[in-house]
């Protein structure tokens, strides 16, 4: 029996890259722990239901109806509710998109710090102009000369 072909870690690291999957359905890996076989079993009940319905019928049946029933149980052509699990995502394309997320939240950090600041400026700016503006003087003397005739 000939060896094995030692690999390099980089060999090692791109096949790893390639085989391993990891779960992109959206849910947490712990509770596909459970509903995976949960899905898979209820499947299963309700075909197996389905073919014990059908057999109760079988000795009713002609011999051309018994003959097809037959066939569809052995072959499970006609499997009611079948469940699968949606495929998983190579390490290597997971990674790519985890990078590509980071990298637009880190610029769009980055616009909103630059931007943050103008804005600020711009708003302080907008602020003491109308503070110091002859509009506001007048609606303060209008208020206080209100407030005087209360009194």
């Amino acid at each position: 029996m000939p060896l094995k072909r030692r690999r390099s870690p980089q060999e090692k690291k791109a096949l790893s890259y390639a085989k391993d999957q990891r779960n992109c359905y959206g849910e947490s890996d712990k509770g596909a722990r459970i509903s995976i076989p949960q899905n898979k079993a209820r499947a299963h009940r309700s075909s197996r239901r389905k073919a014990s319905a059908s057999l109760g019928r079988y000795e009713t049946l002609g011999e051309e109806q018994a003959a097809l029933e037959e066939n569809a149980l052995i072959s499970d052509l006609d499997r009611v509710n079948r469940w699968r699990k949606c495929l998983d995502q190579p390490l290597g394309k997971r990674l790519k998109v985890q990078a590509n997320k980071r990298e637009f939240r880190d610029r769009r950090k980055l616009w909103l710090k630059k931007n943050r600041a103008k804005a600020s400026k711009d708003r302080a700016f907008e602020v003491m102009s109308w503070w110091s503006g002859s509009e506001a003087s007048s609606v303060f003397t209008t208020v206080s000369e209100d407030v005087l005739k209360r009194s």
